[in-house]
């Protein structure tokens, strides 16, 4: 039997360590515990030497303790335990996870909260989720810590540094708001120096933390509390998709249609810790659609107008978009790299939109136009690129009512719909 002890915030019982063989853990946790004299100790660093050491004294009979933080159920290392040993092995016995008890420490409730782990994985998928969700708890680790999070927050993408030199040429208008979010840094949690400190993104961005960080919580602290719930977790989905043009703010019916937006986000796939971006976002419908379904985005539009009314969409639907006023590609330098782009319109410019928009594009692209002409030079724009392209066009006619009770056929405008696919032996201009 492996007893796997949660130490986390409080001590290690030493009537779990009577009559172990073997106990295995981090250096703190060891020396914290007071493993008996003659029992065998194994510092935990890579998994597979300690796992290879824990199988010989199981073969052995004898007993195993290995201590871990907080609930080492929980983003911890009950999951490699038992893939090795199966869970029949384990006796576990969780403390407080670092993330609750974070959440504890500030008097916010945590059952809405969304965790990501950061430690020893990319951190472009914690930034994103911050970016989308209201309240997160970030679990850390080196190279991926407070300061690295803020800085990805603070920058609103800017760490590539392409705004400094897009908006001293004038191609770029405005730089895009950060997000509101407040970063509470829990350090040294369960010990006598234990500290929540409150900072913005660019204040922790700028500090050396160390590595006494357990977690760091990302807040929007105007939502921070919610509501009642029944079921834990982020919200769910939305119910629907592919909303009605009358649910969004536009201009002289300038808005993508719901048949067309349908295809597109079935084409774009906009999950959580995903970034997309709506290129020539007009209205912004598709940039609100892809973060009501949990993506983190960013909207680009060139017109004043179009801003406003891309803000005042995503506030009305209660989501988080950051929107660029400026005009593609150009006001694209400074973004970071996409999972998926949506981009629309059907200018002159669109092949090179689409070509810049394809170079930086980590998963997919997809466009909509009205021309014909347009269609020939986006696709070589996408399978130039390595994408592997495919198209519709669609025609919809849509139920009206006439006079008499009676019902005619009212078609839409055609649209061409075409979406690339990068091919995951194409990378960076290079076929492998």
């Amino acid at each position: 039997m492996i007893t796997v002890v949660g130490t986390g915030v409080s001590a290690a019982p030493a009537d779990v360590l009577a009559g172990a063989g073997l106990v295995v853990g981090g250096r703190r946790h060891l020396d914290a515990a007071g493993v008996p004299p003659g029992v065998e100790r194994v510092v935990l660093g890579p998994l597979a030497p300690a796992l290879d050491v824990i199988e010989r004294h199981l073969d052995k009979g004898s007993r195993v303790v290995v201590l871990a933080s907080g609930d080492p159920g929980f983003f911890g290392i009950v999951r490699v335990l038992a893939e090795r040993f199966g869970a029949g092995a384990l006796d576990v016995r969780p403390g407080v996870s670092s993330v609750a008890a974070a959440f504890a420490r500030v008097g916010v409730p945590w059952d809405d909260a969304v965790v990501v782990s950061a430690h020893g994985r990319d951190l472009r998928t914690a930034v994103n989720v911050c970016r989308a969700r209201p309240k997160v708890a970030v679990l850390t680790g080196p190279g991926a810590g407070p300061a690295e999070l803020g800085a990805a927050l603070a920058s609103g993408g800017a760490e590539r540094g392409g705004w400094a030199g897009a908006a001293a040429s004038g191609l770029v208008a405005q730089f895009p708001a950060p997000l509101k979010r407040v970063l509470l840094v829990a350090s040294e949690l369960g010990t006598r120096d234990e500290r929540v400190e409150r900072v913005t993104p660019a204040e922790a961005a700028g500090r050396d933390w160390g590595s006494a960080v357990s977690v760091v919580l990302c807040l929007d602290e105007s939502r921070a509390l919610g509501g009642v719930r029944t079921v834990a977790g982020p919200p769910p989905g939305p119910p629907q998709w592919a909303l009605e043009e009358g649910e969004f703010a536009h201009r002289d019916s300038m808005i993508t249609k719901f048949e067309v937006r349908a295809l597109a986000l079935a084409r774009l796939g906009p999950r959580l810790g995903d970034l997309v971006w709506d290129v020539g976002a007009g209205s912004g419908s598709v940039a609100v659609e892809c973060a009501r379904l949990g993506a983190a985005v960013v909207a680009v539009e060139k017109a004043a107008d179009g801003v406003e009314r891309i803000r005042a969409n995503a506030d009305a639907h209660g989501v988080d978009v950051q929107v660029v006023h400026g005009s593609a590609p150009d006001a694209l330098a400074g973004l970071d790299d996409p999972d998926a782009v949506f981009v629309g319109g059907g200018g002159r410019e669109l092949p090179g939109i689409v070509a810049a928009c394809a170079r930086r594009a980590r998963r997919s692209v997809v466009v909509a136009m009205a021309a014909l002409d347009r269609v020939p030079t986006v696709r070589s724009a996408l399978t130039e690129a390595g994408f592997g392209c495919e198209g519709v066009l669609l025609q919809s006619s849509r139920l009206a009512p006439l006079p008499g009770d009676v019902t005619r056929l009212a078609a839409t405008n055609p649209v061409f719909l075409l979406w690339g696919v990068r091919n995951p032996v194409y990378q960076e201009g290079v076929a492998l």
